[in-house]
């Protein structure tokens, strides 16, 4: 099943501050994701967003709704179940 993929405006902002070498990183990572959820990416239990994406040491959190996929947080993995 193939996803279209969206950004909040809080992950965008996430991304943009990274290295170079990690944006480019985790958007191939979420290219493969739209492609059928591949890629290291577990559901979490009483957490929202409801899933995330692990990419080295960023969390990727999204939703999913239908079709779309909604990116809401991009954090280094000590900050980002908080």
């Amino acid at each position: 099943m193939k996803y279209v993929v969206s950004f909040d405006k809080k992950a965008q902002k996430e991304l943009s501050e990274l290295d170079k070498k990690y944006q480019i990183l985790i958007l191939s990572k979420i290219e493969k994701l739209s492609d059928g959820l591949s890629g290291d990416v577990k559901k979490l239990t009483n957490f929202t967003p409801e899933y995330r994406l692990r990419v080295g040491i960023y969390r990727v959190l999204f939703e999913i709704e239908g079709q779309l996929i909604i990116i809401y947080r991009i954090k280094h993995r000590k900050e980002s179940y908080q």
